[in-house]
């Protein structure tokens, strides 16, 4: 068995953990997990931690293939009154994290109550992250992806995606 240390609160991974996605943003994939005000937001989070969430992963900017990004304080602005209110309102209940590549985004969220951070660049988006998240002593989901957002969906061809992927993280 496998512990992670969030930030205080424990998870155990004796079985899978269920990961609940709040987008808050317009253009996310998933139309049905879109939610633009704290408020709903906040029951949409209710709802998944009544229904065995072990996390909640909020997102601020889309990241779907062909996205486009917006700049750190756009994104902070859309992400950290929806992720205070959960904190204040479910904090024993569920462990937070916040999906971003920005380092800013991601250390504004956990002084406010993310315990995690998940990022898709893997750090090459924002040279800053692994150092921020070091300094935070916070779980890192560290993503892969080719290219950026806006790219990722023209050049998705690997000769060897298990060695491609591995020679990444490695």
């Amino acid at each position: 068995m496998f512990t992670l240390n969030c930030k205080g609160k424990f998870l155990w991974t004796e079985k899978p953990l269920i990961m609940g996605i709040l987008n808050i943003n317009t253009d996310s994939f998933y139309e049905g997990s879109r939610f633009l005000q704290p408020a709903e937001a906040l029951g949409e989070a209710q709802r998944m931690a009544e229904e065995g969430a072990d996390i909640i992963d909020i997102g601020g900017q889309s990241t779907r293939p062909a996205s486009g990004r917006i700049p750190a304080e756009e994104e902070l602005d859309r992400v950290l009154p929806v992720v205070k209110l959960l904190t204040e309102k479910l904090n024993e209940k569920i462990i937070l994290s916040i999906d971003t590549y920005h380092s800013g985004v991601a250390k504004a969220c956990v002084e406010a109550g993310a315990s995690m951070v998940n990022d898709i660049s893997g750090g090459e988006l924002d040279k800053e992250m692994i150092c921020t998240v070091a300094a935070l002593n916070v779980p890192y989901i560290c993503m892969h992806m080719k290219g950026v957002p806006e790219t990722m969906h023209i050049d998705i061809r690997y000769e060897n995606v298990v060695t491609e992927v591995l020679d990444f993280f490695i």
